[in-house]
């Protein structure tokens, strides 16, 4: 019975499934189909195939090497902002810090919800009207998104921790704060640092595209590359963004394996 229960909710859910596929198929606007050129595609690709290397690095601070090297900065900065105000935002919103008052834990996690709901490119939109373009408000906008991506993130951890550790230590006299300083945070930093290297992984494919907008980074030559069909500097461009973020990887993955 049970198992004719099941069947039935996988088949409901596979139909489900298969009529939002179809729907989403059958409302998209493929008329732009009308103008694709397989001579332009041809050239695209043969663009792409001759990376321009004089962009590599001339020394005019320009280039791509520079350019890389300030988006890497811009996620860093924007990521150690957000994982130490994260902290605050965490010991608001877990629900076994504030038992009694439930209503502290729904105004945190708003917070987080609120900071979390718009990308980054959004925010850098408003950052780039409020202080001017450039890369401060790239940090900025990836800051303010990633205080509520790791908020909601370190909030679950706090909340999943084993609680007899922080029960042994109210057993000796701790109080609130002591469990805090001398049990919550050193059990959960190894974890919260393994979140915060993740994270900026993402922060460095975020401040990519912040260029965009005027947020500073690898952002605005890839957008004037394409803009002006300069194929072989934005295959260079995309060259040096999957080799950045294929050694960070491994970086930050060797980081993370000493911190278990």
């Amino acid at each position: 019975m049970m198992i004719r229960e099941m069947s039935r909710k996988t088949l409901v859910l596979l139909a489900v499934l298969v009529i939002l596929v179809v729907l989403s198929a059958a409302t998209l606007d493929y008329s732009g189909l009308r103008t694709f050129s397989p001579a332009m595609g041809m050239d695209v690709l043969r663009g792409l195939g001759q990376p321009d290397w004089g962009f590599l690095y001339d020394g005019s601070g320009e280039d791509l090497l520079s350019l890389l090297l300030l988006t890497i900065g811009i996620a860093c900065l924007g990521t150690m902002i957000a994982t130490v105000l994260a902290i605050p935002i965490t010991l608001i919103s877990a629900v076994n810090l504030w038992q009694a008052h439930p209503w502290v834990t729904k105004l945190g996690k708003f917070v987080c919800n609120v900071l979390r709901a718009f990308p980054e490119l959004v925010f850098a939109i408003i950052f780039v009207k409020v202080v001017g373009p450039g890369p401060f408000a790239g940090v900025m906008a990836i800051g303010v998104h990633q205080i509520g991506m790791l908020g909601k993130l370190f909030t679950e951890e706090m909340e999943a921790m084993d609680e007899r550790l922080v029960e042994e230590m109210h057993a000796v006299g701790a109080n609130f704060w002591q469990t805090i300083f001398f049990v919550r945070i050193p059990y959960l930093m190894p974890i919260y640092c393994s979140l915060a290297l993740n994270h900026f992984e993402i922060a460095v494919r975020s401040a990519a595209t912040l260029g965009l907008v005027g947020a500073g980074g690898i952002g605005a030559p890839l957008i004037f590359a394409i803009q002006t069909r300069s194929w072989s500097k934005v295959s260079i461009i995309l060259i040096g963004v999957v080799v950045t973020v294929f050694i960070l990887d491994q970086i930050t993955g060797i980081i993370r394996k000493k911190l278990r």
